[in-house]
């Protein structure tokens, strides 16, 4: 079963913390990455640019409007994401509770299994 781990990410929280425990969360997402692709449960995992380097994408008529910034104004933004093979939903939640950002009290893991990908249904 697939399943997508998203990265919810608050900057308030991120810049409260001190350098070591930023570090730390690198080191840990590194540690994490190695064990679930020897594990071969990794499928790819991205980081994503701070929304204000985004743009949002309407098509009003023919026409294309192209706003700068993040499609909605939050506190918390989609950070980045991992996209794991793994036996079912307990494993991906516990593989979700490895990850360093879980540990922090502001930040986000979030667990959704894939229903659909390249054109086939996942049951």
């Amino acid at each position: 079963m697939r399943f997508l781990i998203s990265l919810h990410i608050n900057p308030a929280v991120l810049d409260a913390l001190t350098d070591e425990e930023k570090a730390a969360i690198g080191d840990g997402h590194g540690k994490f990455m190695e064990e679930i692709k020897a594990s071969g449960e990794l499928i790819t995992t991205l980081a994503l640019a701070d929304p204000s380097k985004s743009a949002v994408v309407s098509v009003r008529g023919e026409a294309p409007v192209v706003t700068d910034g993040p499609y909605v104004e939050a506190k918390e933004f989609l950070g980045g994401f991992y996209l794991v093979d793994c036996e079912d939903r307990e494993r991906a939640l516990a593989l979700a509770a490895k990850i360093p950002d879980a540990a922090i009290e502001g930040l986000g893991v979030e667990v959704r299994q894939v229903m659909f990908a390249d054109g086939n249904l996942d049951a």
